[in-house]
């Protein structure tokens, strides 16, 4: 699961100088442009997709491997497998002992770790650039080579069941995200969630898991991006000495992922969880990340529900009173997802006049303009992500890494967005609102208390 980084201080503080200045700016002022990667990108023959971006700001280089297999990839009844191969890939390869691999790149003074969400499972080392040769061993032998052994499998499943109650059931409205989607799709499988089931995985055979790995963790199916202090040429020679030991694979990798229907009519569920106050939900379906309706979306998001200043917040937690917390996000990511917001219910407050407040803000995007003076604010948000995220090599090799994968292979996409965000209007915010926030399309969730759910509801 994703281990988010502390901001380094200066980066909060150039954050706040960025957004100090965008406030005493006129509504027209566009932000100062990032410079533009220039990056090297290549093929393998065995189908490894790699990018290298030198960077000598600091003698450090960042190696970050992107598998793309997800929870979506996973088939109903046999959940959590993405996930649990984070585990597995350091369970040791040919020429490396379990837990050896982070062993090594903690001995150089470097730092590892992995994460997995719906539609990729990432690797990444940041070491002293001297040591991007062994970084680029210990990743090649773990592609070519990972032990999945029967023992180590049943010893990482029971490390993941008890990730999975630590982090999901045991924790007040853990369960809130697997139930939103649970409710929302059918068919498609973001309906489950990333860390799985405790049946599925507790009914997962090693035969199961094996091809599993067989079928994804392929260098087909990987992009390798290195960011850093280094010659590119000899990265590269480093790259093809290595990764060349992985054999390419036969066939392609499957993508038949079932597609979600198209919802017709309005949506509302209530039902019962052991949580101490009621929980709303208002959602609806939208497209994917890339798409062009795509970055409206993300505008409407932040003006809807990013930050204290965001207009749910206000109306819910701070004039009415109806909420202890509200907030929401457009979930855009490989195949269509949502744009949600949820609110906790304050003590004493109805959960249906809390989700009408929800949904009357949602249309109210729908029959207002947002204002100048909010675009420009997420305007300048983005920009301050954009200058944040290209401050470290991990940030810049995210974003490279994202466009590749998720982008379609469109790597141009890491530095066009920002201009895409900056040239966007008021009349394009709108009119993705229209698109989407549809009585048709609206799912409305309630989440009682035991014992709390009125007679009748459904």
């Amino acid at each position: 699961m994703i281990r988010m980084l502390a901001r380094p201080a200066a980066a909060a503080a150039l954050a706040g100088c960025i957004v100090a200045v965008g406030l005493q700016q006129p509504a027209s002022a566009t932000s100062v442009r990032p410079p533009a990667f220039k990056f090297e990108d290549f093929t393998l023959p065995n189908g490894l997709r790699v990018v290298l971006l030198e960077d000598h700001s600091t003698p450090i280089v960042h190696v970050t491997l992107w598998d793309h297999v997800g929870s979506k990839d996973e088939k109903r009844g046999r959940t959590g497998f993405a996930h649990l191969f984070e585990h597995m890939m350091f369970k040791g390869s040919r020429n490396v002992a379990p837990e050896a691999h982070t062993s090594y790149i903690a001995s150089v003074g470097g730092q590892s770790n992995a994460y997995t969400n719906e539609d990729t499972t990432v690797f990444w080392q940041t070491v002293p650039a001297q040591y991007l040769p062994l970084t680029l061993w210990l990743e090649a032998d773990r592609m070519a080579s990972l032990r999945v052994e029967d023992s180590t499998f049943k010893m990482e499943r029971e490390v993941v069941k008890e990730e999975r109650r630590q982090r999901v059931e045991n924790q007040p409205y853990g369960r809130l995200s697997e139930i939103i989607y649970d409710t929302a799709f059918t068919t498609h499988p973001y309906k489950h969630p990333v860390i799985g089931s405790m049946q599925d995985l507790e009914a997962a055979s090693i035969e199961d898991v094996r091809e599993f790995h067989r079928t994804y963790y392929r260098p087909d199916n990987a992009t390798l991006v290195i960011v850093g202090d280094f010659e590119p040429t000899v990265a590269r020679s480093l790259v093809e000495r290595e990764f060349s030991k992985v054999p390419r694979p036969t066939g392609t990798v499957p993508r038949n992922i079932p597609q979600e229907p198209k919802r017709t009519s309005e949506l509302r569920v209530t039902i019962e969880e052991d949580w101490p106050l009621p929980a709303v939900v208002v959602a609806y379906p939208i497209t994917y990340d890339g798409n062009p309706d795509s970055y409206p979306l993300h505008v409407a998001a932040k003006v809807l529900s990013d930050g204290a200043s965001s207009r749910i917040h206000q109306r819910l937690v701070y004039k009415e009173r109806l909420a202890l917390s509200a907030f929401g996000q457009a979930n855009l990511i490989e195949d269509p997802n949502l744009f949600y917001a949820v609110a906790v219910v304050a003590p004493g407050q109805s959960p249906a006049k809390a989700a009408d407040a929800l949904i009357e803000e949602m249309d109210r995007l729908v029959t207002a303009p947002i204002t100048a003076r909010e675009l420009q604010r997420a305007k300048n948000q983005f920009a301050r992500d954009y200058v944040i995220g290209r401050q470290t090599v991990q940030g810049k090799a995210s974003m490279l890494a994202h466009a590749v994968v998720l982008h379609k292979g469109d790597v141009g996409t890491a530095d066009g967005e920002f201009d895409i965000f900056q040239k966007m209007t008021v009349e394009d915010v709108q009119r993705v609102a229209r698109t989407y926030f549809t009585p048709q399309t609206l799912m409305v969730l309630t989440v009682m208390p035991r014992g709390q759910r009125p007679v009748g509801d459904e």
